[in-house]
């Protein structure tokens, strides 16, 4: 028996099972109807044809027709490269009255039933076999033990030509019945989910895998038009590189003082502030820097419409459209409601590792955090994430709209003890003025100033004050002055 892998065709589900399935096994894809079963059978079988291997599809759920129709919506024609067997009851079966009904296939006798599928196999003789589905079988047996029998003598039979087979089970009787998951090699779970708004999200789960080290747990997956699509779920441990450790300017000034030169590279910053505090500016502060420097920039917005984040940058003297006809950054419009937290943690790995960005900008968490179903998730993905990149030497800056404006603010998630540095803002009054406040809470590289300094922004972009030494309450909205001087930044000062 070959000891090699039977590939899945699908790259992220190879991945999971460490190449593939073991061949002349039997294994399950279990999943409710929708979930994606028979695109993820068809794959299979089509990845065999293409490596000379002799693919048989058996369905005795759907007719031949109907598999066809379903391979052409992704582009798939399975004339020549798959054999596809439809069990249908014969003539003899048939009375005069019953020509023009449908029979299904439960209609069969079991042991015919499956002397029609050992007489096609011995036939064809393949290499791969899918049987759609399970369910009509059960339904057939009657019984868990005639069942269980059934299965074990398909088992043994297909054991004999070395064939790796594909069982499918639609779970449509009895779930609780775990017959098959004992005599099969591997257990693969399809599952999907319906959110209180958008679309449905689904993932998949190597349940058993016998002798075989696999990706445990739910790993994010998508249905579209050229087949199933699988999110690994993202291990940062896997995933290291060695880089030299550079500490990177804003190229102003002063938040370069206050965040004690700068920032370093491989490392990940939180920008928190309610709001209209300018945290996307200060963001692309740095993206700009970096691609001044030859870098490239990969900029993710969930919250706000590219053409006003453009227009509003570009009238403060940054032109994110000529970076982009540049090639030197790379911009992504995320919709929440559309794309799971797996498949935005490919999309960043992709374009880091395909696309060499050594800045990322995540705009907002907040939006990020409206893709997840729960809220506890969010932080593991994100540590998840961060320490990927910074294992991969990219600086990555991240935003958070705090709830409230002046006073106490709340964080709809708490992840500062992930992000190496903590930029705080705050809106203050003074003067009878609605002010701005920036200071640094954390930065784990090195050392930064502990002061409160104000800032502006206006068309020659952002202009950070002097500290805040004869001020108390900054942060709390409604400060108290102290000092004979003038401090505060004024309107006309350049």
């Amino acid at each position: 028996m070959s000891t090699s892998k039977a590939a899945t065709g699908i790259d992220g589900l190879d991945n999971i099972l460490s190449g593939g399935l073991s061949r002349g096994h039997v294994f399950l894809l279990e999943g409710e109807p929708g979930t994606g079963k028979t695109t993820v059978a068809l794959q299979f079988l089509l990845a065999g044809a293409q490596a000379g291997e002799t693919s048989l599809y058996i369905t005795l759920s759907e007719t031949e027709g109907e598999l066809r129709d379903s391979a052409r919506s992704h582009g798939w024609e399975l004339d020549g490269s798959i054999a596809v067997f439809e069990l249908t009851p014969p003539e003899s079966l048939l009375s005069a009255e019953q020509h023009q009904s449908l029979l299904y296939s439960s209609d069969l006798e079991l042991g015919e039933t499956v002397a029609q599928v050992f007489a096609a196999v011995e036939r064809i003789k393949p290499s791969r076999v899918v049987i759609d589905s399970l369910s009509e079988i059960r339904l057939l047996a009657q019984s868990s033990l005639r069942y269980r029998r059934q299965v074990l003598a398909m088992k043994h039979y297909f054991a004999r030509f070395d064939t790796t087979v594909l069982l499918l089970d639609d779970l449509t009787t009895d779930t609780l019945d775990k017959t098959v998951h004992s005599v099969a090699h591997g257990v693969i779970r399809l599952q999907e989910l319906t959110p209180a708004y958008g679309a449905e999200r689904r993932r998949l789960k190597v349940i058993k895998y016998r002798g075989q080290k696999y990706r445990g747990g739910f790993h994010d997956f998508t249905i579209a038009q050229g087949g199933i699509q699988v999110f690994p779920r993202l291990v940062a441990a896997e995933h290291r590189s060695d880089y030299q450790r550079q500490q990177y300017t804003s190229g102003i000034q002063e938040l370069d003082d206050l965040l004690g030169g700068g920032i370093d590279s491989g490392s990940s910053t939180l920008i928190l502030g309610p709001a209209g505090t300018g945290k996307s500016l200060i963001s692309l502060v740095f993206a700009v820097q970096a691609m001044a420097r030859g870098e490239r920039v990969g900029l993710f917005i969930f919250d706000e419409e590219l053409g006003l984040l453009y227009e509003r940058m570009r009238a403060m003297g940054i032109d994110l459209q000529a970076f982009q006809d540049q090639d030197r950054l790379w911009v992504e419009q995320v919709d929440a409601a559309e794309l799971s937290p797996g498949e935005f943690s490919h999309r960043v790995r992709r374009c880091v590792d395909q696309q060499q960005i050594k800045t990322v900008i995540i705009d907002s968490l907040n939006g990020y955090q409206a893709a997840m179903p729960e809220e506890n998730a969010l932080v593991l993905h994100m540590h998840e994430l961060l320490l990927y990149l910074n294992r991969q030497g990219a600086s990555t800056f991240m935003t958070v709209a705090q709830h409230g404006l002046v006073g106490d603010m709340r964080t709809p998630v708490d992840i500062t003890y992930l992000a190496d540095t903590v930029i705080l803002l705050r809106y203050f009054e003074a003067m009878g003025e609605v002010r701005r406040a920036i200071s640094i809470i954390k930065k784990r590289t090195g050392t930064h100033e502990s002061t409160i300094r104000e800032y502006k922004i206006g068309q020659t972009g952002l202009r950070i004050g002097t500290p805040l030494h004869a001020f108390q309450g900054v942060l709390r909205g409604v400060p108290s002055y102290f000092g004979d001087n003038h401090p505060l930044l004024q309107d006309d000062q350049t």
